[in-house]
């Protein structure tokens, strides 16, 4: 594995970089959709404040977990004073490096993204129709984004890998022996195969997007496409936990904490759809059609 590329003097983390490429595979589809929908909206902006609100939502969460732990690393990145602010910023992008979690930035990013849809109006809709629409139009980018994500936690070693195996597509999270070609969280023992977990998200993540894709070119009740994307995306994720490392905490030591989460996804996938099949359905022509249909100037 390679948590970091060596570029002469620099050591790019490929989390980082995998991170920023799902957002621009996610840009591309999303814009992609815009265009085929009949929406002039901004995928560019749209993405950008829904991955800075969920960095910021995800930090929020997991700070707000524990407030005496937060007002202490407070104290300790502002105690150099304002007579030294390189010190103090460093303080903070250190801390501000590790400690994320994965339900403030789905609920700021989720929320980020209505509110997108609420501004931009797509197809001319607003208020909850607006967000409904967008959550929609997000469905097949936020798919593909997480496939490409996950590729991330592979190539960075994070412990987000699978349990043993003898399997011939097996992989070993450590290569070389210096910080920067070996993973950050090692199997046990150090030297065994293992499932190779987020390739598996990626193929699923794949297809997934490749079916919402096709779903979203029919016209359907707004906010049911969303829906699918909550049940089907929930249920990749809690299958393949069965050959992930991730303790089982609940139920008897038999599920871990993603299955739980991925379980509430489904079921509120399957609300979703049955709360908003009866929805009106948008249809729409892509905008090179609604160019050529607009009048000519006088």
């Amino acid at each position: 594995m390679y948590p970091y590329l060596n570029l002469g003097f620099a050591h790019i983390g490929t989390f980082g970089l995998m991170l920023w490429l799902a957002a621009v595979c996610g840009t591309v589809v999303l814009h992609r959709n815009f265009v085929r929908n009949g929406s002039d909206a901004d995928a560019l902006n749209v993405v950008t404040m829904v991955v800075l609100a969920g960095i910021v939502g995800a930090k929020l969460w997991h700070e707000l977990e524990n407030v005496r732990d937060l007002v202490a690393a407070w104290r300790d990145i502002l105690y150099p004073g304002l007579h030294h602010p390189q010190i103090v910023l460093f303080n903070f992008l250190h801390w501000f490096q590790a400690g994320f979690a994965w339900y403030g930035g789905l609920l700021a990013g989720v929320s980020t993204l209505m509110l997108q849809g609420v501004l931009a109006k797509p197809n001319g809709l607003t208020g909850r129709r607006a967000a409904l629409r967008m959550l929609d139009f997000a469905a097949p980018a936020a798919a593909i984004g997480y496939g490409v994500g996950r590729i991330g936690c592979l190539t960075s070693g994070d412990g987000d890998y699978g349990i043993n195996t003898t399997l011939p597509w097996g992989v070993h999270m450590m290569h070389g022996l210096t910080q920067y070609t070996r993973a950050l969280v090692l199997p046990n023992p150090p030297t065994a195969a293992v499932q190779p977990t987020p390739i598996y998200e990626f193929l699923f993540a794949v297809a997934l997007a490749w079916w919402l894709w096709k779903r979203a070119s029919k016209p359907l009740p707004l906010g049911f496409l969303t829906g699918e994307y909550l049940a089907l995306s929930g249920i990749g994720r809690f299958l393949v936990e069965f050959v992930r490392i991730n303790p089982r905490i609940y139920f008897h030591h038999t599920l871990s904490n993603a299955q739980v989460a991925a379980l509430g996804s489904v079921v509120f996938g399957v609300a979703m759809m049955f709360v908003t099949r009866h929805n009106e359905a948008i249809i729409s022509q892509p905008l090179s059609k609604l160019a050529k249909d607009a009048p000519a100037p006088a």
